[in-house]
C-alpha cells in the first residue's frame, strides 16, 4: 500500500490515463476529482462490497438446496 500526502487541488496520477486530484479537504471527509477513461469501473468500496453480498445471497448453498430437497420429499402428500 503506498501512502501519499496531498493537498487541495493537487493530484496524483495512476498509471499515464487516471488523475485523481484532491477538490477539498474537511473534518468529515475529503473530496476527490477522478479522471479516467469510460471503461475503467469507479466505485465506492461499501457499494462493492454490499453488491458482492447481494450476488452471494442469491447463489444458493448446495447444502441448503439438498436439506430443503430432503424437507420437500419427507413432507410429501400421501396418496389417500
Amino acid at each position: 500500500m503506498l501512502i501519499l500526502r496531498r493537498k487541495k487541488n493537487e493530484s496524483l496520477l495512476i498509471g499515464e490515463n487516471i488523475r485523481i486530484t484532491i477538490i477539498d479537504c474537511a473534518a468529515d471527509g475529503v473530496r476527490l476529482a477522478i479522471d479516467a477513461p469510460k471503461q475503467i469501473s469507479i466505485l465506492r468500496e461499501e457499494l462493492s462490497e454490499a453488491e458482492q453480498t447481494n450476488k452471494m445471497a442469491l447463489t444458493p448453498d448446495i447444502s441448503s438446496v439438498w436439506k430443503l430437497q430432503s424437507l420437500l420429499h419427507t413432507n410429501k402428500p400421501k396418496d389417500v
